[in-house]
């Protein structure tokens, strides 16, 4: 077997490749002055399996055009098979018509990789359970809840878990489910035009019970403002300490002021997507899923 990476989270791709005993391959990615790409790989792949790393995070565009042309090259250079392992998965949440006149942008994403031969792929904590459903070959859908699961058990265990809106109830009822934790719902209202966020109430919250701790649990934080309602909220309600689980950090320029400048204690997310040094913050620890994708791997 042989790994590969695009350049979206190489990090993450060389921890893979420690834990399955290999070395990372070379992929020559020549990018030409009108930002086109070049992809060459420079390792023999005849009747290999091989894997390809690559988080379609920001810059969404880029990133899969890249990890198209790696699959590609790996196709045309005689690869047995071609795992790929996309963390996250770029226009997830565009997996319906909202408005008519709409793309189903996630569904044309699928069919381009689909057509290039892809034997399968690994995706982790989707944003809806029905995005694997989709995709006509076969989809791993890993989540990061047990390596939350045993943090939360060693650091935080007597605490609340909390789903900061209605979507996410599934997602927060595994956790409660793997270590044995109450836990509540917001349910709150955005404005589809603005993006705005307003709390309503907290369904589920124990009465006449002082909880110290609650740990929001949710599957990605992009400008953090959903995240902050929910801690103030929570707050208001006298709840000493607030902290944050969350799966992906697409980050917004603004999102790690005001993340630090918030009621949260701390932010823990995993290395799904690749976080920049000017993106880290005070309150900020990062979890690795390396080890979990490996497992997977090692399965195949």
């Amino acid at each position: 077997m042989k790994i590969f990476s695009g350049s979206s989270n190489k990090p993450l791709a060389e921890k893979i490749a420690k834990e399955l005993n290999l070395r990372l391959s070379p992929v020559d990615i020549h990018i030409f002055p009108d930002l086109e790409r070049r992809i060459r790989i420079l390792d023999k792949v005849v009747d290999q399996d091989t894997v390809v790393v690559q988080s379609t995070s920001t810059p969404t565009d880029q990133n899969y055009m890249e990890l198209f042309f790696i699959i590609d090259a790996l196709k045309r250079s005689g690869a047995k098979s071609v795992s790929a392992v996309v963390p996250y998965l770029g226009y997830q949440r565009q997996d319906h018509i909202f408005r008519d006149g709409e793309a189903v942008s996630i569904d044309v994403i699928i069919k381009n990789i689909e057509s290039l031969g892809v034997d399968r792929i690994i995706v982790f904590d989707v944003h809806s359970v029905k995005t694997p459903e989709l995709f006509k070959i076969p989809v791993f859908h890993l989540s990061a809840l047990p390596v939350f699961g045993d943090f939360v058990r060693k650091y935080y265990n007597d605490s609340i878990l909390i789903s900061p809106d209605a979507g996410g109830i599934r997602r927060v009822k595994i956790l409660a489910g793997l270590i044995k934790m109450p836990f509540a719902v917001i349910t709150k209202d955005r404005d589809l035009e603005t993006g705005e966020v307003t709390a309503e109430k907290i369904e589920g919250l124990p009465k006449n019970k002082k909880i110290k701790r609650a740990i929001i649990v949710d599957d990605m934080i992009s400008s953090g403002k959903t995240i902050i309602v929910a801690a103030e909220m929570l707050r208001k309600n006298k709840i000493d300490e607030v902290f944050v689980f969350v799966t992906h950090a697409i980050f917004s320029e603004e999102a790690p002021k005001l993340l630090q400048n918030s009621v949260v204690e701390k932010v823990i997310v995993t290395d799904a997507v690749f976080i920049p040094k000017s993106k880290y913050f005070p309150k900020l620890k990062v979890l690795s899923i390396a080890k979990t994708i490996a497992d997977q791997i090692k399965k195949f």
